[in-house]
This record gives structure tokens, sequence and C-alpha cells, in this order.
């Protein structure tokens, strides 16, 4: 599978394209906005869109989604049902941030945790990680060791639980219970930024590293 990352929005947000090299089909995770950079990138890959994935329902995430959807006739599958109100948002939350004219959607697909997603000859497991969202899914390519995460963990840092239905508490928990386990060495793309490991976030982040949970229990 090749992959591709296409930042887009005021908001830098990394888009994935995601070809499956025997066949040429592709997925998109998380069309945010800049739709003609996206399309461009499809066409000079010479791919074919077969879905849109999506790992939570903030703007600079989904923005684009349903355009896309509309365009090319592509299924949306994710997040998880419970990002349905800020998917229901967008025309208001498009008006405040100054973005094109943005409509809302009802994914064709909603995920849960243990759900699979496919497209080509590429298969990813969805693993339900809320906090940043109530709704919040990663996608994890077990053969690649890759995992899409979404603004659930950065380099360096994490995702922000201030918003509406954000819970840091759940956040810590979907990270250390859902990503960590995948191991070590799993590359992850993040959905702002340079990509890193799980390992060296254990190691170095200064929000989720190893060493700082445990003081914090210890201090707890």
């Amino acid at each position: 599978m090749k992959v591709t990352l296409i930042p887009v929005t005021p908001f830098e947000q990394n888009c994935s394209l995601l070809v499956c090299e025997h066949t040429g089909k592709a997925a998109v995770v998380d069309p945010g906005g800049d739709l003609e950079r996206i399309l461009g990138e499809v066409e000079r890959q010479g791919a074919t869109l077969e879905k849109i994935l999506l790992t939570h329902g903030h703007i600079d995430h989904c923005g684009a989604t349903a355009e896309l959807s509309k365009r090319l006739s592509l299924p949306v599958e994710g997040p998880q049902r419970e990002d349905a109100f800020w998917i229901d948002q967008l025309p208001e939350q498009g008006r405040m941030f100054g973005f094109p004219r943005l409509d809302a959607f009802t994914p064709d697909r909603w995920l849960e945790d243990g759900d699979t997603v496919r497209f080509g000859e590429q298969q990813m497991e969805v693993l339900f990680t809320p906090g940043h969202t109530p709704g919040h899914v990663i996608f994890f390519h077990r053969a690649m060791r890759l995992a899409f995460v979404g603004d659930v963990l950065f380099n360096g840092s994490i995702g922000r639980t201030d918003f509406p239905r954000g819970d840091y508490d759940t956040l810590i928990a979907s990270i250390t219970g859902k990503l960590w386990p995948l191991g070590d060495e799993v590359t992850f793309v993040p959905g702002h930024g340079p990509t890193s490991t799980f390992g060296d976030e254990r190691r170095s982040n200064p929000f989720v590293g190893d060493a700082i949970l445990r003081r914090g229990r210890h201090s707890a």
C-alpha cells in the first residue's frame, strides 16, 4: 500500500491518500478540505478512489467529505456515531472558520471497535479511541505496522480535550489501552505534524510517556 500525506486546510491537517498498489484502488482518510489538491494527487497517481474513511467529525478532518462523496459517488465509513453532533454542525462551523460552504452528511457506515475497512486488496482494523471527541476511531494496517490515529496522539503531544464532549482521562485510556498494545514499532500518522512511532512516544512524549504516567500514578 502506498501512503501519501496531503496537508489540507489552514489547520495543515494530514489527509492521507492510501493506494492499493495491486489494484490501483484507493481510499482517502480525513479529507478536511482543499478538495482539488486531493483530487489532483489522486489523478497524478492514476488511482481510483473507492471510499472515504473518517477518524472523527471535526471540520479540518471531514469538511470536504460531503462534496467529495457526492462528486464521485463514494461511500463514507466512520467515525463512530457519537460524533454525529460534530458532523451536523459542519455548515455552522464552516461559516465560523471562513471555509467554503460545507454540507453536513450521514456516513454510509458508522464504525465500531473491532470493525474492518477494505479497499482494493487492503484491509485495516478499526479501534474505537474516544477522548478527543466521543466518536473518534483509528485505522490500523497490521501488515504494514502503520496506524492512522487522527487527533488522538501526535509527535510529542496528545489531542486536545477542551472541545465539547472531550475528556482527558478517556483520551489517556484510549492511548494506553488501544494504541500501546499494538506495539512500540508501529509507525503512526497523526492528524497534524510529523509521523512517529508508539515506542518513541512512550519514551519521550511529555504528556503520555511511560515515565510521566508512572510518576502520575505514584503521586495520585
